[in-house]
């Protein structure tokens, strides 16, 4: 599938609808106080950047977010691919321009918190496959098994 990825804001319909059905997929899969989910309003602030996915038809098809950290990091956040684009390769394009974004800024690492049930199986292969490995946790994140974390070292 050919996709255009670029920066855009979060403040936009298409981009509300993409959140509303990332977190309905989620919220059931672990305990609440085990997620972490950013709002369309906290990925407008000034700490993060959203890159959208557009097919052919400009319809967007997939979602990803840098925010960033003091400390020199960066964390990929909000990743979602519509059910019709998975499999197209559209979350691997979004990862690279979030990191081209991150190196960009001089940021010498990306980390993120993915769910820690079965069913994040795809996910974490997906991580895996872009160079990601496993880590321990960061931030104020809670240490649980209901969370896993994963860093990607950057080079310029």
């Amino acid at each position: 599938m050919a996709v255009t990825i670029a920066r855009e804001t979060p403040m936009q319909d298409e981009v509300r609808d993409m959140v509303g059905a990332l977190n309905d997929y989620l919220i059931p899969l672990s305990p609440r106080e085990f997620q972490f989910q950013m709002t369309v309003d906290q990925m407008a602030g000034p700490d993060t950047v959203l890159f959208v996915a557009r097919n052919a038809a400009s319809a967007a098809v997939g979602m990803g977010a840098l925010k960033l950290h003091d400390g020199g990091f960066g964390e990929v956040k909000r990743m979602y691919t519509k059910p019709a684009a998975r499999g197209t390769g559209i979350g691997r394009k979004l990862l690279d321009a979030i990191e081209d974004e991150a190196r960009g800024r001089g940021l010498g690492e990306l980390k993120l918190e993915t769910g820690g049930t079965t069913p994040f199986n795809d996910t974490w292969a997906i991580y895996e496959r872009c160079g990601f490995s496993r880590c321990g946790v960061f931030a104020d994140y809670p240490d649980t098994k209901f969370n896993v974390f994963y860093e990607k070292k950057l080079t310029a």
